[in-house]
């Protein structure tokens, strides 16, 4: 078996509104896109579970933790507001916890040889969400948790989270930033939300902001150096933050990539994967709004994993 799909029908029901970009539609525009291309044959799917609290603490402050728990709303109607563009409606926690869970199942199906890789298409998600805040439509960080703990509990020794997504992670940062065991590359639009990753960090925090306009070819040669330092630093397992609002149909940003350079990153990744973890992968889904765009990506970015 060579990719595993994970997701649950709980993350439809996170819903922040018919007006608001990140919705369910997203989920459903990839699975009519698996269905066009022929790919729900050849690959797995696999319902993700509730992940439990201990393992959220791995990677976000326990007080934060129990704060977005307990102020999740209950009644239906009801919404909590966490930032400006995140809130928490009733049926939000359970999508959030299932978002998160099935990471660490994707961590489990692939130490347990059960899978080669693993594609997450869950929502919300979860790259801006830090050590002790949710922002930017992300309430946990779903691969940062992973992560943690693939390295924590699982044993790993260095892990490697790239983030493609319009947007800087700087959630992702801000919680990998001081652990040397995980290298983090991050390309981003910039200046742009969240106007954060220029500035100078560890030699294991490699990112790359990137001008308004940038098509494919310039954007290769930007970030080819993290393949060359991904192959020194020899990670055990790969996430990947799979966001697609990159894509030149995407209005949520200005940078001009299209289903070839999705192609094309993820088989710079397997590539290291398959030198150094036995091909092993986990992506998660982040940004992508432009739903045809995204469906088509995410399926462009499945055949190379499938290989």
């Amino acid at each position: 078996m060579t990719v595993t799909i994970i997701g649950s029908p709980k993350c439809n029901l996170h819903n922040m509104g018919n007006d608001h970009p990140e919705q369910s539609a997203r989920l459903h525009q990839i699975n009519d896109q698996l269905i066009a291309s022929g790919l729900e044959y050849v690959v797995h799917f696999a319902n993700s579970h509730k992940i439990d609290i201990a393992t959220l603490k791995l990677a976000h402050d326990n007080d934060f933790v129990d704060r977005v728990i307990s102020s999740a709303p209950t009644q239906e109607g009801e919404r909590v507001f966490i930032d400006d563009d995140t809130s928490l409606m009733s049926k939000s926690l359970d999508a959030v916890l299932h978002s998160a869970g099935a990471v660490k199942d994707a961590v489990d199906l692939i130490l347990a040889g059960k899978t080669r890789s693993a594609f997450c298409s869950v929502r919300p998600p979860g790259h801006h969400a830090g050590y002790s805040n949710s922002s930017g439509f992300c309430i946990f960080n779903n691969v940062a948790v992973g992560a943690k703990y693939a390295l924590d509990v699982m044993g790993l020794k260095r892990v490697a989270i790239i983030d493609f997504d319009v947007h800087h992670g700087d959630g992702t940062q801000n919680i990998v930033e001081s652990d040397e065991r995980i290298m983090f590359c991050s390309s981003f639009q910039h200046p742009f939300y969240p106007f954060s990753g220029d500035g100078p960090t560890r030699d294991t925090i490699l990112n790359v902001p990137i001008a308004a306009g940038t098509g494919g070819e310039d954007y290769r040669l930007l970030v080819a150096h993290w393949f060359e330092a991904l192959d020194k630093f020899k990670p055990e397992l790969i996430f990947i933050s799979a966001g697609f609002d990159g894509h030149a149909e995407d209005e949520m940003g200005y940078l001009r990539l299209v289903e070839g350079d999705y192609v094309w990153l993820t088989e710079q990744i397997k590539m290291v994967a398959d030198k150094h973890c036995n091909g092993h992968i986990v992506s998660v889904l982040e940004g992508g709004y432009a739903l045809s765009a995204l469906g088509r990506s995410v399926v462009a970015h499945l055949k190379v994993l499938a290989k």
